[in-house]
């Protein structure tokens, strides 16, 4: 997949990939969504209006992590859309939403988290110690 741009700012991009989507086949709605630096991590639900959406049929759901990669050049913003099944190269990915989408890379989701268990690793001992 290729970056999207479109002359809006950063805030209004983020309200856009974050806001429900309809079309025939399917509609998705963020159910959460983080920021972390230029990484917008979100789990998405969609339903199926036609069978064969993500593998379910017309009328169930399914939830799915997504991984937008955003970007400024001249005045624009872009993203780059990717998802837990793409394996993105990019750990930031909130823990919390490992619980709420089926697994479609466990070994993405394993560097999320030694990611989360190092950042607390580092944390721990940067900390002073009271003695």
């Amino acid at each position: 997949m290729g970056w999207y741009f479109s002359r809006q700012t950063r805030d209004q991009l983020i309200r856009e990939l974050i806001q429900p989507q309809e079309s025939e086949r399917a509609r998705s709605e963020v159910i959460a969504h983080a920021l972390r630096g230029n990484v917008l991590w979100s789990v998405v639900r969609v339903t199926a209006r036609q069978a064969g959406v993500l593998d379910v049929t017309e009328g169930e759901s399914t939830t799915f992590i997504r991984c937008d990669l955003l970007q400024g050049s001249g005045g624009e913003w872009g993203h780059k859309p990717l998802d837990e099944s793409m394996h993105p190269y990019y750990y930031s990915c909130p823990l919390r939403y490992l619980d709420m989408a089926p697994v479609r890379s466990g070994e993405w989701r394993e560097g999320v988290r030694i990611h989360h268990e190092q950042r607390r690793t580092r944390r721990a001992s940067a900390m002073p110690s009271t003695v």
